[in-house]
């Protein structure tokens, strides 16, 4: 009798490991870029295989997901109910990884559920600032950096871009570590050179924001953060005053990015934010990339990452050099734009907040 139990448990095992080696489907690839098609869109080298990530995870909230590699390829069917898909891909034919597609609700949903703003908050907040271009420091960024001859002697708006440009392809986007110290223009690119590194997204605003300054360019960084507030990412742009245009546009010197309508007007961070939320068209600068090494789609960029990014909105209250090097005993004023439903975001400096985005966006006096 023991002999007979001990024969079926046996059996129901190996049938059980049978049946989960069908689930875990291996794929081959010689190349580590992957593109992707979900549902009917089509996203090229979106996905870069990691053995050492086990699971690497693909959330997605389409309900047929494909990847492609350079010699293979794999199909999954993924709903609310049947949420995972697991599967393996073998990188030339030696490095296993692990690769999960999983059902998530998608960030651009997320941010259109966000709550209202209110533009009859009337709670305080100071005037915001922006330091002169005869400050001492910053001539010195301009000297020193040939600014002039950089932005070049055409239309304001083709000194802004001239400037992103420059930037995005001086100092590469490195999101895995952090930046110097000090965290000013002229140290921060002087020690990239000198290292041989790059900077975060936090640092290259920070870089692009005083090299704009130095020309009389009124900008700030704008920090833009997800709802999730145990998700540590976010992603941190400069919004550029145009005084031709008489409104702030979307500059991204990580991405090299900046968006339009269908008209090929530029926009600013609240007009990306309004369309994304009711669907409207958005065009990405044809040029958008990371690092030179992968180019950025309006769906990979827009809808996915910065969809996410656009819950929750924080600047500095001063638009100045070296704002955040620290020193003992300094306090950075910051401004949050939340809307009626959500809290301040914790801060260790000074912190005021706004659900009235009239103020947030505020013309530069």
């Amino acid at each position: 009798m023991k002999k007979l139990i001990l024969f079926f448990a046996l059996s129901f095992l190996i049938l059980n490991m049978i049946k989960a080696q069908k689930k875990i489907i291996t794929i081959k690839a010689n190349s580590n870029l992957v593109d992707i098609r979900e549902d009917k869109r089509l996203f090229k080298k979106a996905w870069t295989i990691s053995p050492e990530i086990k699971p690497d995870v693909h959330l997605t909230e389409s309900k047929k997901i494909t990847f492609y590699t350079d010699i293979d390829s794999i199909t999954a069917n993924i709903s609310p109910k049947d949420s995972v898909f697991n599967f393996v891909i073998l990188l030339n034919g030696k490095d296993s990884a692990l690769t999960q597609i999983k059902y998530q609700k998608s960030k651009l949903s997320i941010l259109k559920t966000a709550a209202k703003y209110d533009n009859n908050d009337k709670s305080y907040l100071p005037n915001f600032s922006y330091q002169s271009s005869d400050n001492p420091n910053l001539v010195k960024i301009r000297k020193e950096l040939k600014l002039d001859s950089i932005a070049g002697t055409g239309s304001e708006l083709s000194k802004i871009l001239n400037l992103m440009h420059w930037l995005h392809y001086l100092i590469p986007h490195d999101g895995m570590n952090g930046n110097p110290e000090v965290m000013n223009a002229l140290n921060m690119i002087a020690v990239c050179k000198k290292e041989g590194r790059g900077l975060n997204c936090r640092g290259l605003a920070i870089v692009l924001n005083e090299c704009y300054l130095s020309l009389g360019i009124k900008s700030r960084y704008v920090t833009c953060l997800p709802k999730d507030t145990a998700d540590p990412d976010c992603h941190v742009i400069n919004m550029v005053y145009s005084n031709d245009l008489e409104k702030w546009i979307w500059i991204d010197p990580s991405f090299d990015a900046y968006v339009m309508n269908e008209k090929g007007d530029l926009l600013g961070i609240e007009e990306v934010r309004e369309r994304l939320i009711n669907g409207k068209t958005l065009i990405l600068s044809p040029d958008a990339n990371w690092n030179r090494q992968q180019s950025q789609t309006k769906e990979l960029y827009l809808e996915s990452y910065m969809a996410k990014n656009l819950y929750k909105l924080e600047t500095p209250l001063v638009s100045e050099y070296n704002t955040e090097s620290f020193e003992k005993g300094k306090i950075i004023n910051y401004v949050q734009l939340i809307s009626t439903v959500d809290s301040p975001i914790k801060s260790n400096h000074l912190v005021y907040f706004t659900h009235n985005p009239t103020l947030f966006w505020a013309k530069p006096e």
